[in-house]
């Protein structure tokens, strides 16, 4: 077997030298011919078109011996190497330098004969000549072999693309050169009105968004395409509309962040996602990130299997930290997480550690045995309205959970709390626990060597038991919509960017903040309803259910008295959060009565600071 693939090989490589050899003859012969009849025509005109006797020859045997000095110049040059593509600006450079050192030399040979065998204007008219003839031939040949490659009229989907800037041109010439493509370019779009009726590729720009539905029924496409990368959001939803409203389908190009790494090509085209559509501004991929401060530490990530943590691993991978250490007390999760950072789940590697929070020696012992230098600390319950029924879980997990992790980190480098914007001004169960955690985290950070500080931003879309993944659930289930209040908004991000975030912490964070992401306008949760029944194959109803218990109308991204200073970094707020002393903490009851339980959260989120005094010498366990 590897035989007969070494001699399919080397048959394939002697078929691609054959292959070279003939054009390279056949383009001497070309520009052979070219120089002859650059040379005659040249004379021709230079004599009206009436050459004297045995003048034909004599310009025919001039131009023989330039074609000779000009594939002498060539070979030196390596012309015909096939280092450039036939017909690229690099060949027609070369071309170029090349005709133009040949008719030097010949204008130089011919001006100090006293008897020229043709005129002295001839290597300089003749050489123009040649060089456009040979031009000539290679476009046509570039013409010839791009039309071979143009995509099967009867087997490709008729496409109109909206938008022909540097992504939208690199879309099409995808389009255009592969014969075996999906989508066939029939026109094109544009609102810059300096590619009115332009030809791009060989398609036609046909007008701006205006003229979307005219440009459908003259073109008979079936698809419209966005191919602008960096669209904001009210063009992707009126370019959207207005192809909807035609009966074409509608794609879209990902945005630019994700793009910068390789040529845009035809399979980069998808179906609009909800985020397209949401108004959010992608601000975090404009955030600097060196992720230098994790380069060979060792890095431990609590709450590894949940929507942020699982990204938070998979974008810490990139970063070539010395160890990645994973921990949950969710089995499936962990099993889960290693087969999409891995391909395979055998879960016996050492990365993965299966421990609860609330296991305070358990803890303590991963952190003293592991010694992680850094510490992602996104293990929490976030369901608000569970919460508000169990407030006492609210306690035993994102409170004391987060004293004891704090506890066992008294010497690591650093500590990533992430919190919500509920902690601002709180008035859940959740807000008040993740106020708490900040609270903590700020005394930590007053008493411990390290950098002690948290994250804060909103509803991150598309994790588990989000709007959205709660909205695609009730329209496959063919249920309708709930929302709570048709004014209700939120802030929305993406989960890449909220990690994206939390990663900024690490590199920017000061001992004891906050960092607040400016995440743009909140989102009304009535508009996204609207916009994913309208993209459901079938009617959705929308139904208003009001607000439940511990929910705003409207989130906060700073609390009462804080500043919104943004000191290294334009979009990124830091945050001053007042310590909490955890011998406050540790007296919640978290087995009370749920009213008492709460009582006891709003009562420590109001919490003077160094009312009870300073905890130095007591530790944070309870």
């Amino acid at each position: 077997m590897p035989q007969d693939a070494g001699s399919a090989e080397h048959a394939a490589q002697k078929s691609r030298r054959g292959r070279a050899r003939r054009r390279a003859l056949g383009l001497l012969a070309t520009d052979t011919a070219a120089w002859i009849g650059g040379f005659v025509t040249a004379v021709w005109t230079r004599y009206e078109f009436h050459l004297p006797p045995g003048q034909l020859s004599r310009a025919a045997t001039v131009g023989g011996l330039a074609a000779l000095l000009y594939v002498a110049v060539a070979a030196v040059r390596r012309l015909y190497s096939g280092q450039h593509p036939l017909g690229s600006l690099q060949e027609v450079q070369g071309l170029a330098s090349t005709a133009t050192t040949t008719a030097a030399i010949m204008l130089v040979g011919l001006l100090p004969s006293p008897d020229r065998p043709v005129p002295a204007s001839t290597p300089v008219v003749g050489g123009a000549l040649a060089l456009l003839f040979m031009l000539a031939a290679r476009f046509a040949y570039r013409h010839r072999r791009d039309l071979a490659m143009r995509t099967d009229v009867r087997s490709s989907t008729p496409v109109l693309l909206f938008g022909l800037g540097d992504a939208g041109q690199g879309l099409l010439r995808a389009m255009v050169g592969d014969p075996r493509g999906r989508y066939l370019p029939v026109g094109a779009l544009d609102d810059d009105p300096d590619k009115r009726n332009l030809r791009i590729g060989g398609v036609r720009v046909l007008g701006g968004r205006e003229d979307i539905a005219e440009a459908v029924r003259r073109t008979g496409a079936t698809t419209v395409i966005l191919s602008v990368a960096n669209a904001d959001a009210a063009l992707i939803r009126q370019i959207r509309e207005a192809a909807l409203q035609t009966g074409a389908a509608f794609k879209v190009l990902p945005p630019v962040r994700d793009l910068v790494d390789h040529r845009i090509t035809v399979t980069d085209v998808r179906d609009v996602q909800i985020s397209d559509l949401l108004g959010r501004r992608q601000v975090v991929g404009d955030l600097p990130l060196s992720g230098n401060s994790l380069v060979g530490r060792r890095v431990l990530v609590t709450g590894a299997g949940g929507s942020i943590g699982s990204e938070l691993c998979r974008q810490v991978m990139k970063a070539d930290p010395g160890e990645l250490m994973m921990l949950d007390r969710d089995e499936s999760a962990l099993h889960a997480l290693q087969m999409s950072l891995n391909g395979r789940a055998l879960l016996d590697g050492p990365e993965l550690i299966l421990a609860d929070l609330r296991d305070d020696e358990r803890i303590r012992r991963i952190v003293r045995e592991r010694r992680p230098d850094v510490i992602f600390h996104a293990a929490a319950l976030k369901h608000l309205t569970l919460l508000q029924r169990h407030p006492g879980e609210a306690v035993l997990t994102n409170v004391w959970g987060t004293l004891t992790v704090l506890d066992a980190c008294r010497d690591v480098a650093r500590f990533v709390n992430i919190s919500t914007d509920k902690a601002a001004d709180p008035v859940s169960v959740l807000g008040y626990s993740k106020r708490i955690t900040e609270r903590l985290t700020a005394d930590a950070a007053s008493r411990f060597p390290g950098t002690f500080h948290s994250v804060r931003f909103g509803n991150v879309l598309s994790s588990r038991g989000s709007v959205v993944t709660t909205f695609q659930k009730q329209i496959e289930a063919g249920r309708p919509l709930t929302v709570t209040h048709p004014e209700v908004t939120r802030y929305l991000m993406t989960v890449q960017e909220a990690v994206h975030l939390v990663l900024q912490a690490a590199e920017i964070g000061r001992d004891g903040e906050a960092l607040v992401l400016d995440m743009g306008e909140p989102v009304r949760i009535a508009d996204l309803a609207r916009q994913m029944a309208e993209q459901a194959a079938s009617t959705v109803p929308i139904v208003y259910t009001g607000l439940r218990p511990g929910e705003k109308l409207h989130e906060d991204l700073f609390g009462t008295g804080e500043v919104d200073a943004r000191a290294l970094h334009p979009l990124i707020s830091h945050v001053t959060v007042p310590a909490l002393d955890p011998l406050e903490v540790s007296g919640l009851d978290p087995y009370d009565a749920p009213e008492k339980v709460v009582a006891q959260l709003v009562q420590l989120c109001s919490q003077p600071v160094g009312s009870a005094g300073r905890a130095a010498q007591v530790p944070l366990s309870r």
